[in-house]
């Protein structure tokens, strides 16, 4: 779960950084979403996977 907390974390600083007016650039429309995108994915499965083993 660590590693998809880092994702998101990693996805919203490459969406600040965009040198871009309003973030409009490739870093804030393109790269930052997607790694922000797989890191809830990320948690998801894990979240996920985790109950599964449990039951």
């Amino acid at each position: 779960m660590f590693i998809g907390i880092g994702l998101i974390i990693l996805g919203f600083i490459l969406i600040g950084l965009d040198p871009e007016p309003h973030g409009n650039g490739v870093l804030g429309l393109t790269i930052g979403p997607i790694v922000t995108l797989a890191g809830f994915i990320f948690e998801f499965y894990a979240i996920l996977a985790k109950s599964e083993k449990n039951s």
